[in-house]
């Protein structure tokens, strides 16, 4: 008698030749079918992580990474610690006398509000849900999120940039002259810019030369007015406003509410990433003002009455953060919640230093600190992420140009003359009181408005 032997052939998926390998979830699954919470310690831990990856890999900080991750495993039966940084998970879930250790990584860092508001959706409902879906059925709803395309394409991002810059330029101080130059210079950087995140490009490159080009296509502008209009030379002060679409608005903000909840390895990192983008950015746009031979300058002083000023600075601070929400691929109804949040909190910042003579560090406080509370009330009756809606609100209070002039003064100067040093540290300081105040006033408005937030455990 012959006997047969039956073999089974298991399908198993070759490595990634990425640099920074793929993780293809499901082949690690033993049972698709099965309920989550019946799965077993390592399949339901790997589920934590994969749900605090997708949440870290959409600008959130490390704070609500691990309390989401909590949500999942409290459901799932497990005890769960993490140590969370910019781009890293290290954790730990433990059941009984068992525990599964898990390091994750991402290959960059990434803003994406419209996937973190359905990635913070999911877990809401997981409280409910989660532990009785199958494991198939809850990751093939995670790589539905994940591959979920952009809500804009690289043109539409450009005109976003484009009309958060014009903005920004008024609310800096230029007029019309200005934030049409502007306008075309961000479209042009932001542009190529999404057309090179596109293709994967790395960081650096990516700002030089989204940077390089947005300086560029401005003073062309300019140039191009000054020779067939005859505007004043003046005007030129605006270029440097045509590079402020590459402010690090999330990981500066969402850092320093790390560090305010002690997560300080991410607080930490995401200072530091978004202290090196300024810094790229920054010696950037000087090195093309030296070759183009333009210095940063004062204004055009405009002649507007009370009623003009408050007016322009409503409409343009609502431009401004509706055009950074859309850059954060926010969809447009949020966007327009976060333009007329921001709308709100820079115009009050802004007057409180014209009318009142407020220190721009202390005004720059309550501008954040009136935005978080306003997107506390909208989260509440429309639950769109805190985040979502803060962040863009005062990205448009970042002193992106106190920086720049800081950093071209310092460079350009002569170490004999002090009082030019002295001004390129006078506008750094400045700027740094005012990236401080930003991300207290929203920690403030936090701890007032949440429970969970404002205790340690």
């Amino acid at each position: 008698m012959e006997e047969t032997t039956e073999k089974t052939v298991i399908n198993v998926r070759r490595p990634s030749k990425k640099h920074h390998m793929t993780i293809h979830w499901l082949d690690y699954v033993d049972d698709k079918t099965i309920k989550a919470k019946d799965a077993s310690l390592r399949e339901r831990t790997m589920l934590v992580g994969h749900i605090g990856l997708m949440m870290l890999s959409y600008g959130t900080g490390a704070w609500r990474v691990l309390d989401s991750m909590n949500t999942v495993a409290r459901e799932l039966g497990l005890t769960c610690t993490a140590d969370i940084g910019l781009v890293s998970l290290n954790y730990t879930c433990f059941e009984g006398n068992e525990n599964y250790a898990m390091s994750l990584a991402l290959p960059t860092t990434a803003v994406n509000t419209d996937k973190l508001n359905l990635i913070e959706n999911f877990v809401k409902d997981f409280h409910e849900k989660g532990s009785e879906m199958t494991l198939q059925e809850i990751h093939a709803e995670l790589s539905q999120i994940q591959s979920k395309k952009g809500n804009y394409s690289a043109l539409q991002a450009g005109l976003a940039a484009g009309i958060a810059c014009f903005g920004f330029t008024f609310l800096l101080g230029g007029g019309l002259i200005e934030m049409i130059c502007t306008f075309i210079g961000a479209f042009g950087g932001n542009f190529i810019r999404r057309k090179m995140i596109d293709k994967h490009i790395s960081l650096f490159p990516c700002i030089i030369v989204s940077v390089a080009l947005a300086c560029i296509l401005a003073t062309a502008s300019y140039k191009i007015g000054e020779t067939a209009f005859g505007i004043d030379p003046q005007h030129e002060a605006g270029y440097i406003c045509a590079m402020l679409f590459i402010i690090p608005g999330f990981p500066l903000i969402t850092g320093g509410i790390d560090l305010a909840k002690s997560h300080m390895r991410s607080g930490i990192e995401r200072m530091v990433y978004a202290v090196m983008i300024i810094v790229v950015a920054t010696v950037t746009g000087w090195c093309i003002a030296t070759f183009l031979k333009i210095a940063p300058q004062d204004f055009m002083k405009l002649e507007l009455t009370d009623f003009q000023r408050v007016s322009l600075r409503l409409i343009c601070s609502f431009l401004g953060v509706f055009g950074f929400s859309e850059m954060f691929n926010s969809p447009r109804k949020m966007a327009f919640t976060a333009g007329i949040i921001g709308m709100i909190a820079n115009t009050l910042r802004l007057e409180l230093v014209t009318l009142f003579g407020l220190e721009g560090g202390i005004a720059a406080f309550i501008g954040a600190l009136t935005a978080g509370l306003l997107a506390s009330v909208v989260n509440s009756k429309h639950h769109y992420p805190r985040i979502s809606l803060s962040v863009p609100s005062i990205v448009i209070m970042v002193p992106g140009m106190y920086l720049y002039r800081g950093i071209y003064l310092l460079g350009a100067s002569d170490i004999k003359h002090l009082n030019v040093i002295g001004g390129g540290a006078e506008w750094l300081v400045n700027g740094i009181f005012m990236i401080i105040a930003l991300p207290l006033g929203l920690v403030v408005a936090r701890v007032l408005t949440d429970k969970k937030f404002r205790t340690t455990n």
